[in-house]
């Protein structure tokens, strides 16, 4: 192949380079950003959701260059992939099993049957099936890190995760403001709080947040405790990705664009293997802490290119085309959720 046709050639490294370098921009942009002191304190917001704004504002605004498509597209799957592997650096068994039996079935049965009332409630309310799979895993486990993670075997539209990421977001936003004021008024000990907290609010800048609106010892905790339900995002996933391709095989196929073909999804997805070896080198200990927390804010920086990568092919009107409905369910798994958490966390924690 010659040099101009290679050139021309979508998978070839000058038409990824684009793209890459587009994505990789914005998440420098956003990390900076939401890294300010005054930014983060101000409004809790992660440096996901601020980079996907980015980029659905420029998608929005202007046209994203067809040259850079190939590179995004790259930026959106493959590099999140990876991202989501990094994820496991972040879980320890150390610190999971310092939180309680106890805790860990608030944890355990809460997220589980959120979950399964998540996907039921968004089919009742006519929620498209892909979304109402990523509004479901995302309500229930951690916010845009299992968005993103379920996507990559999910597959949805090009909106799908954009628009979860948003109602995830807007409704953990509320609950920093009305989760220590639920606190306070119903008495609860720090430790039940705690574990309310980190069982049913959705990101982790969220939990945390809620949890210093208490005290200290009530955010340590939350934060144990939301570290246990991101365990939960391999099992969950690997679940779809078989259900998913159960019903391929069965002949109920995944129906993707005409472009992508058909949805093949691995009975293991690969980088959920590398999330639990990663995490359990972390739990060894062997990792120095300095060296753990670059490998974590890397980690975070490349899940922000792969939050770019979704931005730049999402505009804010295919957000208003969605509707209320997505809003609607993402709120009732919510309040199942808590409700479900707080009698349990009240009833084994106390």
């Amino acid at each position: 192949m010659n040099t101009a046709a290679a050139s021309r050639d979508p998978a070839s490294p000058p038409a990824l380079l684009l793209g890459l370098l587009i994505a990789a921009l914005l998440a420098s942009l956003g990390f900076w950003i939401a890294d300010l002191a005054w930014f983060k304190n101000a409004t809790h917001v992660s440096a996901l959701l601020l980079v996907i704004l980015l980029g659905m504002a420029w998608r929005s605004l202007a046209p994203v260059p067809a040259a850079a498509a190939p590179g995004i597209r790259m930026a959106q799957r493959p590099v999140l992939r990876w991202a989501v592997a990094g994820l496991g650096f972040r879980l320890s068994l150390g610190e999971l099993v310092s939180i309680g039996g106890p805790a860990l079935v608030v944890v355990v049965v809460s997220t589980f049957a959120a979950l399964l009332f998540g996907w039921w409630v968004a089919r009742r309310l006519g929620v498209g099936e892909k979304l109402g799979l990523l509004l479901g895993v995302g309500g229930a486990i951690c916010g845009a890190s299992a968005v993103v993670a379920a996507d990559t075997v999910v597959q949805g539209e090009r909106r799908d995760s954009a628009l979860a990421l948003g109602v995830i977001t807007l409704l953990g936003t509320i609950g920093i403001v009305l989760y220590p004021l639920i606190g306070h008024a119903l008495h609860m000990p720090e430790f039940v709080y705690g574990v309310w907290d980190g069982a049913s609010l959705h990101e982790m800048a969220q939990v945390v947040a809620a949890g210093f609106g208490v005290s200290d010892e009530a955010a340590r905790v939350a934060t144990v405790v939301k570290l246990a339900r991101i365990c939960l995002l391999a099992p969950v996933v690997v679940y779809l990705g078989w259900s998913l391709r159960r019903h391929q095989q069965a002949g109920a196929a995944l129906q993707m664009d005409q472009a992508a073909g058909r949805a093949r999804v691995a009975p293991v997805p690969w980088f959920l293997v590398l999330f639990v070896a990663f995490a359990a080198l972390n739990s060894t200990g062997w990792i120095p802490a300095k060296t753990l927390d670059l490998i974590r804010r890397g980690d975070l920086w490349l899940l922000c290119v792969g939050m770019a990568g979704v931005g730049l092919q999402t505009g804010f009107a295919d957000l208003r085309s969605a509707g209320l409905r997505p809003i609607a369910a993402g709120a009732a798994q919510w309040v199942f959720l808590s409700l479900v958490s707080y009698g349990l966390a009240l009833w084994l924690c106390r």
